[in-house]
């Protein structure tokens, strides 16, 4: 049996299970750093006996050395040594994963993408990251950043992402279809038009991704092209990831299982015009298995990888 600890910014769990999956699971609330450890170290005691723990959590951070490096959702967590302290704790190897590339061996070991040799999984929620299982090995560079697809620059302007307008992530994410939908939403206010999602401006702000999809699925057009854009530009993305590693699957997490209808075929026909012919007919685009089992199985599959 393993252990598996998934640190979120808002929740935590901890896992037992096997190769069959979650035996039993602990969850709790994410405070403040001490209480966390202590709340985490406190359910390992409970959970039952494993003989590894997995540790998936956001980065930055040192998955190599098992060091947590300040992540923007966790304030406080600054050099945190977690790998070390729950080694001293528990007399069992512990291993700390990005939660992208954690991600990657669940639907790689548990879902979407068992049995590839080479699979990418795009998260594709609040932002978009990816996790690479390439020549059947986790693979995270140089220094651990292997995979930052939501940095890469997609048009000159456009929608705000990891920092840079036009980016990846700000078209292919949460909060990147929430700005383009506030986008379109203002352009139609400021001719004299209403919009069925939006009627005046003070509701731009209540904007979301969600609302968006529930309009498109009504047929609302602005709201259908909110997705028609953003799935080109889903497309795109691929076509790199698709020329440049020559995956057999691609997994695509969150907004896409949701999505996924009013993405694939602009997505499809973009992927066609822009990736090699030979590389797009050997890569399956598949959207995530796991749904909110995902977290779980994660932290899992990092105690079962390493």
């Amino acid at each position: 049996m393993k252990i598996g600890v998934d640190i979120g910014g808002t929740k935590c769990a901890v896992v037992l299970g096997d190769e069959n999956g979650i035996a039993k699971k602990i969850k709790f609330s994410t405070t403040n750093y001490t209480e966390t450890i202590q709340n985490i170290i406190k359910a390992i005691h409970e959970i039952g006996k494993g003989d590894a723990i997995g540790i998936s959590c956001g980065g930055p951070l040192d998955a190599e050395n098992g060091v947590i490096l300040s992540p923007p959702n966790l304030p406080g967590w600054d050099d945190i040594r977690i790998t070390e302290m729950l080694q001293e704790e528990f007399h069992i190897p512990a291993y700390l994963c990005n939660d992208a590339d954690a991600c990657a061996l669940a639907e790689w070991r548990f879902g979407a993408g068992k049995g590839a040799k080479h699979m990418i999984f795009l998260t594709f929620g609040t932002g978009m990251g990816a996790g690479l299982i390439l020549n059947g090995k986790l693979y995270r560079g140089a220094c651990g950043m292997a995979g930052e697809i939501g940095h890469i620059r997609m048009n000159a302007h456009g929608p705000v992402g990891y920092g840079k307008a036009g980016s990846f992530e700000g078209f292919c994410s949460g909060g990147g279809i929430a700005q383009l939908g506030k986008t379109l939403a203002l352009e139609a206010l400021q001719m004299g038009k209403t919009l069925p999602y939006c009627q005046n401006k003070s509701e731009l702000d209540g904007i979301t991704a969600k609302l968006l999809a529930e309009y498109a699925n009504q047929n609302d057009p602005t709201a259908l092209e909110v997705f028609r854009i953003c799935g080109e530009k889903l497309g795109e993305g691929l076509a790199i990831l698709v020329d440049i590693l020559n995956p057999e699957v691609i997994v695509i997490g969150s907004i896409f299982e949701r999505a996924e209808h009013l993405l694939r075929p602009h997505m499809e026909k973009t992927l066609t015009r822009e990736a090699l012919a030979f590389s797009r007919n050997h890569c399956k685009i598949l959207p995530a298995r796991l749904g909110d089992r995902i977290g779980d199985l994660a932290a899992l599959s990092v105690a079962y990888h390493e």
